[in-house]
């Protein structure tokens, strides 16, 4: 038996539309509990960020997959790089997807330049994503067509220098 929405919010001080809101702005924009708290108070609501804690906790879940659901779906041309950065004075390769339209669809570190981080890469898209791309464009290296081949990944593959300025153009911030 599903609990209707009066029943969900029974026992509680303020109104659901109230409790509602609070949880909309906590998850809807990255914003913390005490600017939350303060949003509310501009509005003649005083409520402590615990409070907002706690009902992020008992009716978040519910909010977070609407929103999740609402937000756009990424696109099917994946273009993928890597560029090399110092850590703590030692190299490691930043590993970065982005789709067709500037999105980055996911980043990861690896201390090593080779086929089993390109994998490990395109597993994490794929498990992220649930589906895999149209087309995936690299730049020469052969770590990418050997973790698609290895994976069994049947997606066009295009190698080329000038075509993979979209993933080059997002390492930008990073550099």
């Amino acid at each position: 038996m599903t609990k209707t929405p009066s029943a969900l919010y029974r026992g509680h001080r303020f109104p659901a539309e109230v409790i509602a809101h609070a949880v909309w702005l906590y998850f809807r924009f990255p914003l913390s509990l005490r600017m939350v708290e303060d949003l509310l108070a501009a509005r003649d609501i005083i409520v402590s960020h615990e409070t907002v804690r706690r009902w992020a906790e008992k009716f978040g879940r519910d909010f977070a997959n609407k929103i999740r659901r609402r937000t756009p779906r990424y696109g099917d041309k994946w273009h993928l790089d890597e560029v090399v950065v110092a850590i703590n004075g030692k190299k490691h390769w930043l590993w970065r997807a982005v789709d067709q339209e500037g999105f980055v669809l996911d980043v990861l570190v690896q201390s090593r330049r080779d086929q089993r981080s390109a994998e490990r890469l395109l597993r994490q898209l794929l498990r992220k994503h649930g589906r895999s791309p149209r087309v995936m464009i690299t730049d020469k290296l052969g770590s990418y067509g050997a973790a698609r081949g290895a994976m069994g990944m049947k997606f066009e593959h295009r190698q080329h220098k000038g075509l993979n300025n979209r993933a080059e153009n997002s390492h930008l911030p990073t550099r």
